[in-house]
């Protein structure tokens, strides 16, 4: 994985072979950033990352400058990936939390204006992500969830959806805060 913009651009990490990761391609990590650069002030944003894996979005996110980015996951060998990244990069701004993905959408009271979620894409569960996020008011008035998801899994009749953009096998559902 590379890190793609700010102060870490150009880095290359390589996680462990271990890990039950498929990080997010460079080309569809390269537009979703385009997307959300050209509508959010990152040294303003608090930013969720969900089933975070190798921390790929966190670190980007991190690298832009981004004001604070909480990352979730269960996977233990992710977590102390992503910790030792965090340390040998000096990035104070990622919080990293093992948890079990919805039930931290369950306890959490924070708002975000950015959650991201790139699930396992054979999780049969990926639907409640935005039923979840909406109904336990995570995102601020302003706020946005991405969720990553394969291209043949349709997101459109979930609650506040927006729109779909789709990157070969892998799309992005984006969702709001109905108002």
């Amino acid at each position: 994985m590379r890190i793609i913009g700010g102060k870490l651009k150009g880095i290359r990490f390589n996680a462990p072979e271990s890990l039950p990761v498929r990080p997010t391609t460079d080309m569809a990590k390269e537009a979703l950033f385009n997307i959300l650069y050209n509508t959010y002030d990152f040294e303003e944003c608090k930013v969720l990352d969900l089933f975070s894996g190798t921390g790929n979005i966190s670190i980007e996110f991190a690298s832009r400058g981004i004001k604070q980015v909480t990352s979730v996951d269960k996977h233990s060998g992710c977590v102390f990936w992503l910790k030792s990244v965090i340390k040998k990069y000096d990035l104070p701004e990622i919080d990293v939390q093992k948890a079990d993905v919805f039930k931290f959408l369950e306890s959490c009271k924070d708002t975000y204006q950015i959650i991201f979620a790139d699930p396992p894409y054979d999780l049969p569960t990926i639907p409640l992500i935005p039923e979840l996020v909406l109904k336990n008011n995570l995102l601020t008035d302003n706020g946005l969830l991405i969720v990553e998801h394969p291209s043949l899994l349709k997101m459109k009749d979930q609650p506040g959806y927006k729109e779909t953009r789709r990157y070969g096998n892998s799309s992005f559902s984006f969702f709001e805060k109905p108002q």
